[in-house]
């Protein structure tokens, strides 16, 4: 058979031209590899100790799928992939509020917000203007003052109140969320005077003459605190809103909500639904109702990871600066041992429940009688379940704060693998007082990072906003430099105390989802995690302490997205 050469020459043409397709496509296959976001031009903190840093990383969906050098980063700049040139930012694990309250953070935004005023006669000013501009009868509501840098040294009374507000009622909670000053006619109204008792938590503080000065510590904020008009349900989203807005702002990608009602969580439903969930919430509710509710249904598990329930919120005691906190021995200048806040009969079955349920019990605890009980009451409703069961549920308890805490019952929270949840701003605050309420000796007790990380204890940071201000490099200076915000700190302050920024990067990222249940799916940046970024202007590793306040968010990336960018 004879060949058509011209035929046959056509023939090998076409294959040949097929033949370089086929080879072109599998090239341009084998290196594009497929990803939605890639970040370029950057310096990374991975956070995780087989490959520490990186230059570029690659996001597919809500996943990472490439963490790595950016030769190699260039096999995924390719196709659909967007590509972002950070110009020299620095790339971190995101952040996690480990303690905060997003309800408040939101109210505080929304309200008479007393935060960072540097007297009382400051104070007393902001608060008269504000009441000259609402209606006779009307409360005055407002948060956020703290007498730890006023000039007069004391706390406000009704007295300082009652001179432009005697036609309405006033409430004004201090910064801790522990104590509240209020005027003689919220007084009046809630029935409070010379011969009311002291509810059980709670402290009613009154004048040489037996008269009530208007400060109510703890469980008697209660007595006036019930008479504020309820808030609507559109109020409480707002707030909620504005929280989560605010926080992915800074660079938090998650915040652990400490305590809250199923309300609260039924609103975050719907923000989710509407597609304005931001950043994960890690949500417990509170005693009461709230916790008897989580009892009898169990865990509610979001397969995502951005809306959980797991918790319940307890409170052992009150704060240092209101002089609620438990201690074993009396406060240095005031004559009480504070107050200690649950009662074993409520609680115990509580933590027994929880333990066989799978839910894990935060209980605030200051004092060292605060932590001492909480370790104690925690180590019997372990001692009602085998060490097999405990095991399998993995309870992870936390302590909430752990702020003072005796060399025995450090070593107990390691022995019982408790969690420390820890938020440094605390310390830096409380400097200015602490030693006068605690004396010398029991202040080398207090805000004890570097004993509970070297003993091998988990500490998840947090900033508990609205009580301090929630911004994390401010947490994050806390930790490493153990100062307050203009380097202050006093005698035998023990910075040694302080931690290792690569600690205290942990402290935010990594220990957290421990804290959470979550390690196995976020706080470090490796391949096959979930895609939670904080991105920052300044490398906070390296620079001077002193700089570390003067860097800022400027991206922040949560479940795959681009949630909030600087502009």
């Amino acid at each position: 058979m004879l060949l058509n050469k011209k035929t046959d020459l056509k023939k090998t043409l076409l294959l040949s031209a097929l033949l370089v397709t086929f080879l072109s496509s599998c090239t341009e296959n084998k290196s594009c590899n497929t990803a939605d976001l890639v970040f370029i031009g950057t310096s990374i903190y991975t956070a995780n100790e087989s490959n520490p840093k990186a230059e570029a990383l690659a996001i597919l969906g809500d996943t990472i799928v490439f963490v790595g050098s950016n030769d190699l980063a260039k096999e995924y700049q390719c196709g659909q992939a967007k590509v972002v040139d950070l110009n020299g930012s620095y790339v971190y694990p995101g952040f996690v509020d480990s303690h905060a309250h997003l309800k408040g953070i939101g109210y505080r935004e929304n309200s008479l917000n007393l935060q960072g005023i540097n007297s009382l006669k400051e104070m007393l000013t902001t608060v008269e203007i504000y009441a000259n501009n609402i209606a006779s009868g009307e409360w005055i509501i407002g948060r956020g003052w703290i007498e730890k840098v006023w000039p007069e040294k004391r706390f406000p009374t009704r007295y300082d109140l009652d001179r432009f507000s005697l036609d309405k009622p006033v409430i004004l909670e201090r910064a801790d969320g522990h104590a509240v000053v209020v005027n003689s006619l919220a007084l009046k109204l809630a029935d409070i005077n010379s011969t009311t008792q002291n509810p059980h938590g709670g402290r009613i503080e009154k004048g040489e003459n037996g008269e009530p000065t208007g400060i109510l510590i703890d469980r008697a904020t209660a007595l006036v605190e019930k008479l504020i008009p309820k808030r609507t349900r559109q109020e409480d989203k707002r707030d909620l809103q504005v929280g989560i807005n605010r926080n992915v702002s800074l660079g938090w990608t998650q915040v652990q909500i400490a305590g809250g009602t199923f309300s609260d969580f039924e609103l975050l439903e719907e923000i989710k639904s509407e597609g304005n969930l931001l950043q994960r919430i890690y949500f417990s509710v509170s005693q009461g109702e709230p916790a008897k509710t989580l009892l009898e249904q169990g865990p509610i598990l979001d397969p995502e990871h951005m809306l959980t329930v797991r918790g319940i919120k307890l409170y052992a005691d009150g704060a240092l600066g209101s002089r609620g906190a438990a201690l074993l021995e009396k406060y240095q200048d005031y004559d009480t041992k504070g107050l200690l806040i649950f009662k074993k009969e409520e609680t115990m079955p509580v933590l027994k429940e929880a333990l066989k349920k799978g839910i894990q019990i935060q209980t605030h605890a200051i004092g060292d009688r605060g932590n001492k009980v909480t370790l104690d009451w925690y180590q019997e409703a372990f001692n009602s379940v085998s060490k097999e069961e405990r095991k399998i549920v993995d309870p992870r308890w936390r302590i909430e704060h752990s702020q003072i805490i005796t060399k025995e019952d450090q070593i107990r929270f390691k022995n019982m693998e408790i969690i420390a949840s820890m938020q440094p701003s605390h310390a830096i605050g409380d400097l200015h007082f602490a030693p006068d309420r605690l004396g010398m000796e029991r202040v080398g007790d207090g805000y004890a990072w570097r004993n509970l990380i070297d003993l091998g204890v988990l500490i998840a940071g947090g900033s508990d906003a609205p009580v301090e201000i929630g911004d994390p490099l401010i947490e994050f200076y806390a930790a490493v430099v153990r100062k307050d915000l203009d380097g202050y700190y006093g005698e035998g302050w023990h910075l040694e105390q302080a931690v290792s920024r690569e600690e205290a990067l942990k402290m935010f990222t990594l220990w957290p989802a421990y804290a959470a249940f979550q390690e196995d799916v976020k706080g470090s940046l490796e391949v096959g995690k979930l895609a939670d970024l904080t991105i920052l202007s300044k490398d906070i590793m390296q620079i001077p302490e002193d700089e570390i306040l003067t860097a800022e968010a400027v991206m922040t990336v949560v479940n795959g997205n681009i949630v909030f960018e600087r502009k």
